[in-house]
């Protein structure tokens, strides 16, 4: 078995595409394609079931996923002690987080680990989903409470609280209702309910349980956009509308409250990389706590 054959197995999986693996690799599908099958001969097995719609792991393919990523991991390991012992954290390092938390509060502290450790590159990913951290899509991410599955390592960052909030507009022209149950009467913002991913994140059901959407959108910052707009009331994260005074509060006595997560995989808890974000994460959100809580 050629050794180096597991990286475009790696490209391949994370990816799911034998297109997107080969654009991440910086070749081409060909010779992706060969690589992988010369692997997949030299191990007698098959490790994705191919079809028209990507490439997805066997059982025998996620198997080899967890040691790959190990050696992976080992390999980084190796080349950042050996080459740069003066400068134990260096190299890139992705982060996964919500989109709300990722772009409204962390995006702009991400220079301030940078400047600590000017060897160190970051990757922020704020999308509104899972990531595979076995799957290396992230190295280390903030998760909307804490994951119950798979080899992973949490450390709890924050409670934050999140309410019912109108633009000044909306409330001028529709009122404001002055019960849960006068939400039906009015247009409300949501989440597309078919891409909920975590049902930590099925906030209407707290407030509403016929809550219906005029307006959905799959992510944090859309639904703030949209309700800025004047598109009508919806469940905003407290800590993103504190410094948007066209904003509004709607029953400020009914608020709900979720957890963000720092989670790393087992595999990295002694990466240099990790410990030092892991700790950065924690800390910039220690030295603001107290925007995250309504008072």
């Amino acid at each position: 078995m050629d050794w180096n054959d597991l990286k475009y197995f790696l490209a391949v999986a994370r990816e799911g595409q034998i297109l997107s693996g080969a654009r991440r690799l910086g070749v081409s599908q060909a010779t992706l394609n060969r690589r992988v099958s010369n692997l997949e001969r030299a191990l007698n097995t098959t490790l994705f079931n191919r079809s028209t719609l990507g490439c997805e792991l066997t059982p025998q393919g996620i198997a080899l996923m967890e040691r790959a990523t190990r050696i992976e991991t080992e390999t980084l390991k190796i080349s950042t002690t050996l080459s740069k012992p003066e400068s134990p954290v260096s190299g890139t390092i992705r982060i996964g987080a919500p989109d709300g938390f990722g772009v409204a509060f962390l995006a702009p502290r991400l220079h301030l680990i940078t400047e600590k450790f000017p060897d160190l590159s970051v990757q922020l990913v704020p999308i509104p989903r899972h990531f595979s951290l076995s799957r290396r899509e992230a190295d280390i991410a903030v998760t909307i409470g804490r994951p119950e599955k798979g080899r992973l390592r949490a450390r709890k960052l924050t409670n934050y609280s999140l309410g019912l909030y109108a633009s000044k507009n909306y409330l001028s022209e529709h009122g404001s209702p002055a019960s849960i149950e006068a939400l039906e009467k009015h247009k409300l913002v949501g989440y597309v309910e078919d891409l909920i991913f975590t049902p930590a994140l099925n906030f209407s059901a707290h407030f509403l349980n016929n809550w219906r959407s005029s307006i959905e959108v799959s992510s944090a910052l859309g639904q703030l956009e949209v309700v800025r707009a004047g598109g009508g009331i919806g469940i905003l994260h407290d800590f993103m509308v504190r410094d948007m005074p066209d904003l509004l509060p709607i029953l400020p006595d009914k608020r709900l409250n979720r957890s963000y997560w720092t989670v790393w995989h087992e595999d990295l808890k002694n990466s240099p990389e990790i410990i030092e974000v892991a700790r950065f994460l924690t800390d910039i959100v220690n030295r603001e706590k107290k925007i995250f809580i309504a008072p």
